[in-house]
């Protein structure tokens, strides 16, 4: 059995965009990020008890990671905990895939062990769990998660994992107020049954619920952001305008708004951080309290407003 329970923060950090090289066309957020803002957000971040940091080979194809493990050079090893992913889609065709991209997530990270790693995708449940165990063992890995499973894949990992003595310790998959797929297919039901810890990606459904953008002000155009929310923006007024009213009774914004929602409902939102400010909101949502009344009323009019956020990545849940 793993010897420690997963350690999970209020809110974990996610450094998808860490992975885009900033030149135009290439990554989603054409941010221009530097070595020494990335490590006023790290110094920032830790200081507020935000110590979880989400990556993945995918994101950038190992900038995310190399960035990552760049901005937390000098730190004490055990102040913060990493979690990164295995790809099926981008296994070599070597002996041991999941062991081969470990090796490689661990030189640009600059660490000898994941605290959390994940298979990305449910490709070959079957196939691809099983290699995590010797990795366990070792304490290369030290918990296992599995991200973009539906319910009967979450099971079929755990009893792969539990013959060996381990389990499947977290769950993580789209979810927000628009994508509540995971919610609907109960497996929000079955991570609270068994104590396993839920993370939400998207829960800002990638600027779309942080009241900054509406169909006056849309997201850039040109970027995939646009091509997915600026046709829908119009009918998130209604649900935004709300959330921007409900955080200015607070202190707060829109985004926080969102953010306290998923923590309100048991998950541990993965949050990206570009800007060492945007910890300032994690710190106000963490500390946000939404009525049952309040909650009701934002998932009714996330309903109204009837968008679908699947990304092309996902399968139905």
């Amino acid at each position: 059995m793993t010897s420690n329970t997963l350690s999970v923060p209020a809110v974990a950090l996610g450094t998808w965009a860490w992975g885009d090289s900033g030149e135009a066309g290439d990554g989603y957020f054409g941010s221009r990020l530097s070595e020494s803002g990335l490590r006023e957000v790290v110094d920032k971040a830790l200081s507020n008890g935000f110590t979880l940091w989400d990556t993945a080979v995918a994101y950038g194809m190992g900038r995310s990671e190399k960035a990552l493990g760049q901005a937390l050079e000098g730190y004490d090893r055990s102040s913060y905990a990493l979690s990164t992913k295995f790809t099926p889609q981008l296994a070599g065709d070597g002996d041991d895939p999941v062991a081969d991209l470990l090796e490689q997530s661990l030189d640009r990270m600059g660490t000898d062990y994941v605290d959390l790693y994940w298979i990305h995708n449910a490709a070959d449940v079957a196939r691809w769990t099983p290699p995590l165990i010797p990795l366990l063992e070792s304490g290369r890995i030290k918990h296992v998660g599995v991200s973009n499973h539906n319910l009967a894949e979450i099971a079929l990992a755990d009893r792969i994992l539990g013959e060996a003595g381990f389990r499947v310790e977290a769950v993580q998959n789209h979810f927000s107020l628009l994508y509540r797929a995971s919610e609907r297919a109960g497996i929000l039901d079955h991570c609270r049954k068994h104590d396993v810890p839920f993370f939400s990606y998207m829960v800002l459904e990638q600027g779309a619920l942080t009241g900054r953008y509406n169909p006056a002000n849309p997201l850039p155009e040109g970027s995939s952001r646009a091509d997915v929310y600026n046709g829908v923006l119009h009918r998130l007024q209604a649900l935004t305008d709300r959330m921007g009213a409900l955080g200015a009774e607070r202190g707060a914004s829109a985004a926080d708004i969102a953010t306290a929602w998923a923590i309100a409902k048991g998950t541990t939102p993965i949050i990206g951080v570009t800007k060492a400010a945007y910890i300032d909101g994690l710190v106000r949502a963490r500390a946000i309290e939404l009525t049952d009344a309040e909650i009701a009323e934002l998932e009714a009019l996330a309903d109204t407003a009837d968008v679908d956020t699947r990304g092309w990545w996902e399968q139905e849940m």
